[in-house]
């Protein structure tokens, strides 16, 4: 069993994850510095909360930066890389920039450790490294990893690369592959979408794809609890553990949890029909659900259903969202 961190490098600390983790780690008496490029800062309000009360240390910069992580680096014994680019969808980020924001930056993170006094790095992988599994729920030893998206294949290389750094530099790593993790600061994804487009028209709601995709997800309480279990319990040094639901949900059920939790009644479902046999964009997997046993076996376990977690964060993010429609 590991000790709690002393002090804490969460990079990313900005961002949807990375926040509620902070919050996480300071209200248990880590020291923590974030370093974020604020291009995404979902969590920004709380982060300039804490760093007003001066219990984070915040650097403004980028994991491509040395100079940015030199400094971030200074006397943190634990590092939690988060900072990605989220997009899974090429139409919303290009591979040019999945590459620099998920494998080049953390070539340079890992670089920068490899002299640094940094015992153990913590990485935020992704459920898509496993593609289109023939196992459901897919455990952290299948393979071959497929990935389908450029997302996907990013995550596969960033991991390679932890998994090869701490092997040759003596370092911990702890891998989370995670499932669709939502809650109210999350700026993209299915429920964020769906708020947004159930605002602008209450009548009908457009859906990518044929309405068949079904995933799991988890809200992200459960999933910082999981990363910190994982990072206290894990003995190996390097260890792989998938977070998510016990359970999985289709996009249409989704569309009508969105709807009922926005107070909406009679919304016309829309199915664009999607690309490849139904998915919502090229790179989208359309069956997910993880085997988490190897985490609940360490005392882990999600509070919520996939149900739960999409009614409370539709809820959530509808109550921030402007009522344009006066519904």
């Amino acid at each position: 069993m590991s000790s709690r961190p002393e002090s804490a490098l969460i990079t990313g600390g900005a961002g949807f994850i990375g926040s509620s983790l902070v919050e996480r780690l300071v209200n248990e008496g880590t020291d923590v510095t974030i370093l974020d490029n604020y291009t995404a800062p979902s969590g920004g309000r709380v982060i300039d909360r804490l760093s007003k009360e001066r219990k984070v240390k915040v650097v403004k910069g980028d994991c491509n930066n040395s100079d940015d992580l030199k400094m971030a680096l200074l006397g943190v014994d634990t590092v939690f890389h988060l900072a990605a680019n989220p997009e899974v969808r090429l139409d919303r980020a290009s591979e040019s920039a999945c590459f620099r924001d998920n494998v080049s930056a953390t070539f340079n993170l890992l670089e920068a450790l490899k002299r640094s006094s940094v015992t153990t790095i913590v990485f935020t992988s992704s459920s898509t490294v496993y593609g289109e599994p023939t196992v459901i729920p897919t455990p952290e030893d299948y393979g071959p990893l497929v990935p389908i998206s450029v997302y996907g294949a990013s995550k596969v290389a960033a991991e390679a690369l932890v998994s090869d750094y701490c092997k040759s530099f003596q370092k911990r790593g702890v891998i989370f592959r995670l499932a669709n993790i939502i809650g109210e600061r999350s700026q993209h994804g299915v429920v964020k979408d769906f708020v947004g487009k159930l605002r602008d028209n209450p009548d009908a709601l457009e859906i990518l794809g044929d309405g068949s995709q079904t995933k799991s997800y988890l809200y992200v309480d459960d999933c910082v609890d999981g990363i910190i279990t994982g990072v206290m319990q894990g003995q190996d040094q390097v260890s792989f553990y998938n977070i998510g639901a016990k359970d999985f949900i289709p996009v249409s059920k989704i569309a009508k949890l969105v709807a009922s939790a926005l107070g909406l009644s009679g919304t016309r479902q829309v199915f664009t029909g999607g690309v490849d046999g139904g998915r919502g964009w090229v790179g989208d997997v359309k069956t997910m659900l993880l085997d988490i046993r190897k985490l609940t076996e360490l005392g882990w376990s999600p509070s919520r259903t996939s149900e739960e977690s999409i009614e409370l964060t539709a809820r959530l993010i509808g109550q921030l969202s402007p009522n344009r429609t006066g519904s």
